[in-house]
Parts: structure tokens; sequence; C-alpha cells
């Protein structure tokens, strides 16, 4: 699996290798031999991508979009994921979340849409959220759909 992940703020607290380990807890869904962007933006580049691809002129959370080309030599390219730091730290605070499990909480959500996940509806919607909840569970983090304290760690 190859993961790209470029931090456009240039002032993201995650480390690579750590949003690359999140992608990879997803292994056993995603084809071994695909490929996908992560991109953290700031709150003007994700209200631009709000705007252009959903018609929405706000900045978000996080922004998928999937590709699904398969190259007749190479990997499948399952499309980019933008992340708005902005955004994701305020939304952590808001909901007293630590910073690390909210932003793996929009990874994890992120690469489901790109593998063909939504939440439409309430049934997709409650499928998206248990498997988001088990991922994150194995990746030691709690159900990011309820309130939790802050833990320094």
């Amino acid at each position: 699996m190859i993961i790209d992940f470029e931090d456009a703020t240039g002032v993201c607290p995650i480390a690579s290798d750590q949003v690359v380990s999140w992608v990879e807890s997803l292994a056993s869904e995603i084809e071994e031999a695909s490929e996908l962007v992560i991109r953290v933006v700031d709150a003007n580049e994700s209200q631009k991508l709000n705007k252009t691809f959903r018609d929405k002129d706000y900045p978000t959370n996080v922004l998928s979009f999937p590709a699904d080309i398969q190259l007749p030599e190479g990997p499948t390219i399952l499309g980019d994921i933008a992340i708005c730091l902005p955004v994701v730290k305020r939304e952590a605070d808001e909901q007293s979340k630590r910073f690390d499990q909210h932003f793996a909480h929009m990874v994890v959500h992120g690469c489901l849409h790109l593998m063909g996940y939504d939440h439409e509806d309430e049934d997709d919607a409650d499928q998206m959220e248990a498997k988001e909840i088990g991922i994150l569970e194995n990746l030691g983090y709690p159900n990011p759909y309820l309130s939790q304290e802050k833990k320094d760690t």
C-alpha cells in the first residue's frame, strides 16, 4: 500500500508515520496494491474544496475524493483525502477529545469513504459508524461518537 501524507499547513502535530500506521490498520479492508493521498489543509483550502465539489461554502473537517482507478500496471488509486487542521482542532476542543484521537477518526472516516462507505441514510450511517468504532477501538481509541474527557498522553 502506498500512502502519501502531505501537510500543506506545515504545522500539523501528527507525524506522517502515525498517519500511515492508522491507514495500514485498515489493510484487511483495502487492497494491498492501493494508493491514496492524505493532505492536511487550512480552512481556506478546505472551504474552496467544499464549495467546488459539494457546493457548501464553509470549511469542513474531512473531504474524500474517491478515484477507484486501476492502472494497467501498478496500484489501484483509491483517491485523496483532505483534512482541515483548524476545523479538526476546534472540533476536538468542542467535543472534549484529544486531538490525536479526533484526527485518527478523520483519517479512518476518510478512508472508509474512499472504500465506498457513506452516511447518506440512517442504515448506511449506522454501518459506517460501527465500522469506525471497531477500527478506532483496535487502535486504542474510544468510541468517537461519545463525549470523552481529554486525557493527555
